[in-house]
């Protein structure tokens, strides 16, 4: 008998893998924003990272996929990023952050995350391609940060390149995708290599089927539609209730 709570948790899984994906991201910090609004928010901090990998990896190779598909993606533009990344995705994975420390991380993040969606406009700009510098210094950080937390790091990546005039919207989709992809599986390995992989095929096998569901037509319509102000919205609304939920479970 499946609960009640845990088709919930499928549906809002969906949701934020759609619309996430629409714009190119994974989707971490939307599946951390739901499992902390349910029973599962219990759960030990590597449980609730390696879920958010994983299903990052699924989303974000789809979103890739399209973005890539329709030629949006700029080799030169990623590689800086992600070659800074993912060595320190790995190393940030390798970390373990408990209790209070970790609840707040993870609101920071997620608090963070919805004033860079709010700020962000993914409107189609002349956009200076940034120095490999620059680049390898943004990607280093966004990656440690993601492997700590337990995100892929688009949420942050693709606002600072929109911000940045470093891309245009699709082409910084392409970007965020093809980086959430390679730190989420780097945070995974870390994670591994510290001995700390705790899945349970029982969740993770629903929770990759609808995220799969929904990263398909998301990135789909993404690849496509340029206009993303309603999505940004229903994103900062799921980002502050949970972040806003955790920190009053650490004040309470």
């Amino acid at each position: 008998m499946v609960s009640t709570e845990l088709l919930l948790v499928l549906f809002a899984l969906f949701a934020v893998a759609f619309l996430y994906s629409s714009v190119g991201l994974g989707g971490g910090s939307g599946y951390l924003a739901v499992l902390s609004m349910t029973s599962f928010a219990s759960s030990n901090t590597i449980w609730l990272k390696q879920y958010a990998w994983s299903l990052n990896l699924i989303v974000a190779g789809m979103a890739f996929w399209y973005f890539q598909k329709s030629g949006h993606h700029v080799r030169g533009l990623s590689a800086p990023f992600v070659a800074a990344s993912v060595p320190m995705a790995a190393i940030g994975g390798f970390f373990l952050v408990e209790g209070a420390i970790y609840d707040v991380l993870l609101s920071i993040t997620l608090v963070v995350a919805a004033w860079r969606l709010v700020s962000s406009d993914l409107a189609e700009i002349e956009v200076f391609r940034p120095r490999i510098s620059t680049a390898i210094v943004v990607g280093g950080v966004i990656g440690l940060a993601s492997g700590v937390i337990g995100i892929g790091g688009g949420i942050f990546l693709l606002p600072a390149l929109v911000l940045g005039r470093w891309a245009s919207a699709k082409e910084a989709a392409a970007t965020a995708s093809i980086f959430v992809w390679l730190n989420s599986l780097s945070g995974l390995i870390g994670a591994s290599a510290a001995g700390r992989i705790e899945f349970d095929l029982s969740l993770l096998l629903p929770f990759g089927s609808v995220v799969m569901i929904g990263g398909l037509f998301g990135s789909r319509f993404g690849s496509r539609v340029s206009s993303q102000r309603g999505v940004k919205e229903l994103l900062v609304v799921i980002l502050m209730i949970a972040a806003f939920k955790r920190l009053s479970e650490l004040v309470v």
